[in-house]
């Protein structure tokens, strides 16, 4: 049963053709099985588990309605609450951190009938690099070949679904962090819109973030269907009064006004591709010309490398006060790849800062134009193939070429519009390729349906056994 999709579980539990008890058993000895090769899973959640299982059944047998998502088995980033569970954020400083209460979207999982089977790895405090290795749990590793890196920060939410130890996976995203584990796993993944999805990042005190952890970090879903991210984005959407940001917007909205119009940009900024990744681009460009999309190859997306500049040096500035504290809990090496980025580009004063606040504005007033007359960018998620771990942590060189490579995501993420990462395939490596597919705030449909045509039309890649 851990072979099936999310929506396949659900419909087979809701029906009675399985119970959840069946399907949480099987999770679990998938776990047991491939976990202690891949290191994905920091934390089972076995006995919670099963006793959500046979609440489920209880239900079930007495009639009672299920929800969307009954009896299926979903994991959770290691820095996301789970009632009653430490959120350990990969540092052993927070071993016994035990959460209150679930997070908004946990609690929006359960409610839909999901059930959380376990705790992910991640980089310690998410800042140890996009590498997922963390200080309390180790190196996770890529189930294609033990020698690349899964992506992070949500890496250990993409091996586990990958390898079928959960069906969903969540994580969070503020620069490529479900979407780049996602195309390095063969899965898929939804950043969605600044306030589309409600949450409270209150996570380790009373107090809350500034405004770059506010507006740039959006929890995301990552599953091996495009269906199944539906599945999760009309779950996860919609305000709650834990989080003033999230907006009551539809979740779906007006179809277009004839074929949909795509731009795309296999090399954003005209820094360099790999031939696998422009060859993937082309690959789910083709798949949308033949579903009826107009598909306009376009010079660039707007204002890339200015961008880039300020995301960096607006979280450098805002994350500079608390770093000498935070660093100490990073444990050896970990505070390489933040002193390198620092070094790259530093804090600036409070006149920057207020510069770099209205750069920001004008930055989304560019790309609001730009997605006005193209509902939907395709690009890469990362512009080379799956890296070796590590490699933005072990010098400037390393750091900078990660930095390009993931552009695309920090970008979007910057101006706080949705994507969606689908597979497309496999490089003459056997390694998954993948692309994202960028839409207007708020547009999480549109790109959702561009991106169930690509899967049409490639495949999906997973669930796999590691490294063969």
């Amino acid at each position: 049963m851990w072979k099936l999709s999310a929506s396949a579980i659900a419909a087979a539990v809701r029906s009675g053709e399985a119970s959840a008890r069946e399907v949480v058993d099987a999770h679990l000895a998938r776990i047991a099985d491939v976990n202690p090769r891949v290191n994905a899973v920091t934390r089972l959640l076995a006995d919670r588990a099963r006793a959500a299982a046979r609440e489920t059944d209880r239900a079930r047998a007495a009639g009672e309605r299920l929800g969307p998502l009954a009896g299926v088995p979903f994991t959770v980033k290691e820095c996301i609450r789970v009632e009653g569970v430490p959120t350990t954020f990969g540092t052993p400083r927070f071993r016994e951190l035990t959460a209150p209460a679930d997070a908004v979207p946990v609690a929006r999982l359960r409610a839909a009938g999901a059930i959380p089977i376990g705790h992910s790895n991640m980089p310690t405090l998410i800042l140890a690099g996009m590498h997922t290795r963390s200080e309390l749990y180790g190196d996770t590793r890529n189930p294609w070949d033990a020698a690349r890196t899964p992506g992070g920060s949500s890496g250990g939410e993409g091996v586990a679904v990958a390898t079928g130890m959960s069906a969903l996976g969540l994580g969070n995203d503020s620069g490529g962090s479900v979407r780049v584990p996602a195309s390095f796993c063969g899965v898929a993944a939804l950043k969605p819109t600044t306030g589309r999805f409600a949450a409270d990042q209150r996570t380790l005190g009373p107090d809350d973030p500034g405004p770059a952890s506010q507006l740039l970090v959006t929890d995301g879903p990552l599953a091996r269907t495009v269906a199944d991210l539906r599945l999760a984005y009309e779950t996860l959407a919609g305000p709650d009064p834990r989080d003033p940001r999230a907006v009551p917007a539809p979740l779906y909205g007006e179809p277009p006004d004839g074929p949909p119009r795509v731009a795309v940009v296999a090399d954003p900024g005209g820094h360099g591709v790999h031939p696998s990744v422009r060859r993937a681009v082309g690959a789910a460009a083709e798949a949308l010309r033949d579903a009826g999309y107009q598909v306009d190859e376009v010079p660039d997306v707007p204002r890339l490398d200015e961008a880039l500049k300020a995301y960096q040096q607006l979280t450098n500035t805002e994350f500079a006060p608390s770093w000498p504290a935070v660093r100490q809990l990073l444990g050896e090496g970990g505070d390489r790849y933040i002193e390198l980025t620092m070094r790259h580009s530093p804090p600036v004063d409070a006149a920057g800062l207020i510069a770099l606040t209205g750069s920001w504005m004008n930055i989304r007033r560019s790309w609001a134009e730009f997605l006005d007359a193209y509902p939907l960018l395709l690009g890469p998620v990362f512009t080379e193939p799956p890296v070796e771990p590590g490699l933005e942590s072990r010098d400037e060189a390393g750091r900078a070429r990660v930095a390009s490579a993931m552009r695309l995501c920090s970008v979007t993420s910057f101006v706080g519009v949705p994507a969606v990462a689908v597979p497309t395939g496999l490089d003459p490596e056997g390694l998954p390729t993948g692309v994202q597919l960028v839409g207007r705030p708020f547009r999480e449909d549109l790109c959702l349906a561009a991106a169930q045509h690509v899967e049409d039309r490639l495949g999906t890649l997973t669930p796999i056994d590691p490294w063969g």
